[in-house]
């Protein structure tokens, strides 16, 4: 191992010794009461198969026999998720070919960022995650099934459901993904038009086409952004199939995969082979995985958020310290959209997660000696899917790049570093994504403009207002504030500027797209300003200094009066708590935590002598922990 990740991972074990210990305390107790539906009195049972068919009834009551749970984010609306649709009766056949039952236990909302960027509905996006963790709690409530199936892809859709899916942890558990789209429009040529229009060269029709031609079919949009780190996350944490990731929908293999997916739930219980839970797959070894390969991909930066909240669920703790000190050593082997011209297909097409895995493995940036749903090792995930005579077989993978301008080998990568950066300053603490910054870019010092609006900006741009060196201070966007909505709107207006010649910088404390690209933004700043923290004293003309590449956030002054500065709640973050249902989310608002703690509504038991001792069942706490600790 590389010894800045084991130095972490040995960190993050220490700091997490206690709630990973309540954690485990909590699943092997849940494990230990057994197939769940033979604790049900009859009456229960008999409620949860009575729509079933006569030949899935049988199975049930027997209830030594498998029943998978189905727990989806299908809709129309999201293209990556329409697929989902005929999911379940695949999932049911492909389950009862193995002589088991497979329910749709329940569904969970699922809402697209790309329809809500810069609309009242993306206030809600980020509390939909927390959302879908509850949704799939109450999906699995009924203590019917001995292992489950998450299908879900996109932005905060994955997190949720592995932070439900944790919670249930001593469930066998296997995410199922859909698939991208087939590449449309180039990526390059969509910035270009996007562009074209926020400086009002081309209509609104010349642009519609364009989005219409990027996003054109069924499967997730083919950009590196967080849809697509969620999968690549997934895969290298040991809970997709090898290989699955980055298969498009409707396709032959795509099937086969689902029906192989779905088969494996039944392998990994008690009753079909060797009892594989999720809590020994999500350990601080294998999300120290997913947050490496996220790093030497340039993955979204939304999941240094999500991956907090998701460690937290199962008991890990981890902070940006770790982002950052991973971010310094492990080298960018993959170059995506938007830090780079290709889409996820070629990324697929040129190697994929098995390369990448195979690199970073061989250069000691991964842990092998991880549970996966294929077994123990992550060498398992070099594998690709192919079908031979219609039959899905696994072969190994390439060895090589297939396309040096997509993926490089950990020897001679694109960069040095991870690309991610923990920012630090008397602005607070941020992170910033600078894989797909220019070097020039990387440190800007200039005045700062005030807003507390992503609109505002807008008009501003619109105005000519915006044509100087300036730093955008886009205030009162916190979670505790209005939600902390991405703020990738602003993307096209900053980047017209920066291509004119002009140094520009955000600093927020919202959030940027998992798309954030070639321009320097300080986000997820905390202490928000709605909580009183520093960017609510700054007022127009402050310089600040936004240093990417010693991770400094800081405005200078010749002392800390600027602090004392009288602040005042613009009127118009009480507007943004009201219409388009977000009054709903108001107690959520209230009681949010900080972005590096993962920015969610959850607090998990954190001393294992909390565990309720009706938790524990009959079992002796002492030999329970002998166990665990073996």
């Amino acid at each position: 191992m590389h010894p800045v990740v084991e130095q972490v991972t040995q960190r993050i074990i220490k700091r997490s010794q206690s709630t990973r210990r309540a954690y485990l305390l909590q699943m092997k107790a849940a494990e230990e009461q057994g197939v769940h539906r033979g604790t049900l009195s009859c009456g229960n049972l008999a409620h949860g198969f009575a729509a079933c068919n006569p030949h899935d009834k049988d199975v049930l009551k027997m209830v030594n026999q498998v029943n998978v749970a189905m727990v989806s984010a299908y809709n129309d609306m999201l293209s990556a998720h329409q697929p989902f649709e005929s999911y379940p009766n695949q999932i049911r056949e492909a389950i009862r070919d193995v002589g088991s039952v497979a329910q749709f236990a329940g569904g969970v909302p699922a809402m697209c960022d790309g329809v809500t960027q810069g609309q009242p509905g993306m206030e809600l996006s980020l509390f939909s995650r927390d959302v879908i963790a509850m949704a799939t709690a109450v999906s699995l409530s009924h203590n019917m099934f001995d292992a489950a199936l998450y299908l879900g892809v996109c932005d905060k859709i994955v997190p949720g459901l592995l932070m439900g899916a944790l919670r249930f942890g001593h469930l066998p558990t296997v995410f199922v993904p859909a698939g991208p789209m087939p590449s449309g429009l180039p990526n390059k040529e969509k910035a270009r038009i996007r562009q074209e229009y926020a400086q009002g060269k081309i209509g609104r029709d010349e642009l519609l086409q364009c989005e219409s031609d990027s996003y054109h079919s069924a499967g997730t949009c083919t950009f590196y952004g967080t849809a697509n780190s969620n999968q690549m996350m997934v895969e290298m944490m040991g809970l997709h199939l090898p290989g699955s990731s980055f298969v498009n929908p409707g396709t032959e293999l795509r099937e086969q995969l689902t029906r192989y997916a779905a088969q494996q739930a039944v392998r990994l219980t008690a009753q079909n082979g060797r009892f594989t839970p999720m809590y020994e797959i999500v350990d601080e070894k294998s999300l120290v995985n997913g947050i490496v390969a996220l790093l030497a991909t340039g993955g979204s930066t939304n999941h240094t958020m999500h991956i907090i909240a998701i460690a937290a669920a199962a008991g890990v703790i981890i902070d940006w310290q770790d982002f950052s000190d991973l971010s310094d050593v492990v080298p960018l082997i993959a170059r995506v959209y938007p830090n780079g011209e290709a889409d996820i297909n070629h990324f697929h097409a040129a190697g994929g997660v098995g390369y990448i895995v195979r690199e970073l493995l061989g250069a000691g940036y991964l842990h092998n000696d991880v549970m996966t749903i294929m077994g123990h090792g992550l060498s398992l995930y070099t594998q690709e899917p192919f079908l031979q005579d219609g039959k899905l077989v696994w072969r190994e993978g390439t060895a090589t790049s297939l396309d040096d301008k997509v993926l490089r080998p950990a020897s001679a990568p694109f960069s040095t570093n991870g690309g991610l950066k923990l920012l630090r300053g008397n602005l607070g603490r941020g992170v910033i994504k600078v894989s797909a910054v220019a070097e020039e870019h990387r440190v800007v010092e200039a005045p700062a403009i005030v807003f507390n609006d992503q609109d505002d900006l807008a008009d501003a741009f619109k105005r000519g207002e915006l044509e100087k060196d300036f730093i955008a201070v886009v205030r009162y966007q916190g979670p505790n504030a209005i939600g902390m909505p991405e703020l990738h709107k602003l993307t096209p207006y900053l980047g017209t500027l920066q291509d004119k010649g002009f140094k520009v910088a955000l600093v927020t404390d919202g959030r940027m797209s998992g798309a954030s690209g070639k321009v320097p933004a300080a986000i997820h700043v905390w202490p928000e300003a709605r909580l009183g923290g520093p960017l609510a004293c700054v007022q127009d003309g402050d310089i600040i200094r936004l240093n990417a590449s010693t991770g400094e956030l800081r405005l200078l002054a010749d002392n800390d009066s600027w602090l004392q500065r009288p602040t005042q709640e613009p009127t118009v973050v009480k507007q943004h708590g009201l219409g388009m249902g977000r009054e709903l989310f108001g107690p959520m608002r209230s009681q949010v935590n900080e972005a590096e703690r993962g920015a969610t509504v959850f607090s998990f038991i954190t001393d294992a002598d909390l565990v309720p001792q009706q938790l524990l069942g009959d079992s002796s706490e002492a030999g329970r922990n002998s166990e665990i600790e073996a």
